[in-house]
This record gives structure tokens, C-alpha cells and sequence, in this order.
């Protein structure tokens, strides 16, 4: 058995859709090379299972550079996997042993219901990104970069908070499901700067109360969507996500 190549065993969620039951099916992937993302080990099962004339395994994706949060799945009981900062199409073989057994499975949340195999709808973020509606700025041409000025912390953290990828990592991982971290981002990467005051509380009580309506759970600060966030965002969004939202309800 060469160092460079790996032979595991896969335990994936097969579920034709949401009205069926689900099962865990087995199936053997060999000689998957090192240097193969997760995402690809996949097509080279899928590729055995359609000569064999059998129904390949249906997952999401798109980018597969860690950009677009697509391809999100349960590994081994870890959203993403278990490397840290890091999405699914991202994940390399490497990073399993020889002879391991791989249980995959889909995002589980009520919010999120199951399409096909590890395959979910996602579109629950999309209505809550859709109530935060828009920032008010002015048409026209570009504006001077010194215009308004912003101070680099302030700018950075905004980044960093930008930097969520809505991928729902931190739903699966949560034990309520709650989409907590995601929100708080999408909050903070406006409400920190100047565009996005005018509409700041307007947009937290849009979205939380868009959050409650998909379904979600709430937030008991169990750091699960903090680990498992593959672009590392901080609860500490969190914290200033309840400030704008209870500053808007009560001012």
C-alpha cells in the first residue's frame, strides 16, 4: 500500500428526499490519492457507483475554493470535517488514516430540509439576508476613498465579520440549530460601518424575527458554530448582534 494513497470505508446518508426514509449506505473507496480533496474522493466513488449502473451519491457544490459555502456536510460528526478553518472541498485526503471509516452526512436542521442525499435547502438563509434589506447611499460615481473615514480596527473587524461565507456550518453544529453566528456577521459586517448605520436597528429586528420564522433555534452559547465555522468567525458577533437588536426593540 503506497504512503500516497488511502483505502477507507464510507458510511453516507442516502435519503431520495425529504417525504422518504433515510438509511447510512457502505461503500468502499481505494486507492483515493493524498492529494485528493474531499469533494473529489466523492467523484471517484460516484464514478465506480455509475459503471456499476448504480445512483451516484447526490452533494452540493460549486466552487470547490472555498468561497462559495456550498458544499457543506457532516464528517465523522463535524461540520466541514475536522480540519479547522476549513470547508469541505477543501479538505484533503491526507488528513485521514489508511483503513479509516468515514461516516458522511448531511446538514441536519429543521430550517434546512433535506433534498436528496446529503443535498439541503439552504434558502432559509437567503430569506433572512433578503429582510436585512439594503444600505442607503447615494448613486452615482465612485465616491473619493477618503470620503468617509474609517478607523482600521474598525474596518478590519467589519472584514472579518464580511468574511461569512453562509455556508450554515454553524446550524449543523449548533445542538439547536440556531443560526445565531450567521446572522450576527451579516449584522456586523454593516452595522460597524458608517453605510450601515442609517438602517442598523431596522435590519436587526428584521432578521432575527426572519430567523424565528424559518425555524431556527436559539442561541445557548455552546461555541459549536464558533469551532466549526470554516472562515473562523467569532461569537463575539454574537454579543453585538443582542445589543443592536435589543437597542432597536426598546429605543
Amino acid at each position: 500500500m503506497s504512503s500516497k494513497t488511502r483505502n477507507l470505508t464510507l458510511k453516507v446518508w442516502r435519503q431520495k428526499c425529504g417525504e422518504k426514509k433515510g438509511r447510512l449506505e457502505t461503500y468502499q473507496a481505494n486507492n483515493i490519492s493524498v492529494d485528493m480533496s474531499f469533494l473529489e474522493m466523492l467523484d471517484v466513488v460516484n464514478e465506480d457507483l455509475t459503471k456499476s449502473r448504480k445512483e451516484p451519491i447526490a452533494f452540493d457544490h460549486d466552487c470547490r475554493e472555498g468561497i462559495c459555502g456550498m458544499c457543506g456536510a457532516v464528517v465523522n460528526g463535524r461540520a466541514h470535517g475536522h480540519e479547522k478553518d476549513t470547508t469541505l472541498c477543501q479538505l484533503h485526503m491526507r488528513h485521514f488514516s489508511d483503513g479509516d471509516t468515514i461516516v458522511i452526512e448531511p446538514w441536519r436542521s429543521r430550517a434546512f430540509p433535506l433534498i436528496k442525499d446529503l443535498i439541503v435547502d439552504r434558502s432559509a438563509l437567503d430569506k433572512i439576508i433578503a429582510a436585512g434589506g439594503y444600505i442607503s447611499v447615494k448613486t452615482g460615481g465612485a465616491p473619493d476613498a477618503n470620503a468617509l473615514p474609517i478607523a482600521r480596527d474598525v474596518a478590519e473587524t467589519a472584514f472579518k465579520a464580511a468574511a461569512c461565507i453562509g455556508c450554515g456550518a454553524c446550524v449543523a453544529a449548533c445542538p439547536n440549530a440556531s443560526a445565531m453566528l450567521f446572522v450576527s456577521a451579516k449584522i456586523s459586517q454593516l452595522a460597524l460601518l458608517p453605510q450601515g448605520r442609517p438602517e442598523a436597528a431596522k435590519r436587526a429586528q428584521a432578521m432575527v424575527h426572519q430567523m424565528d420564522e424559518c425555524g431556527f433555534g436559539n442561541c445557548s452559547n455552546e461555541t459549536e458554530c464558533e469551532m466549526e465555522c470554516p472562515k473562523g468567525i467569532s461569537i463575539v458577533e454574537i454579543a453585538r448582534l443582542n445589543r443592536e437588536f435589543f437597542k432597536a426593540e426598546f429605543s
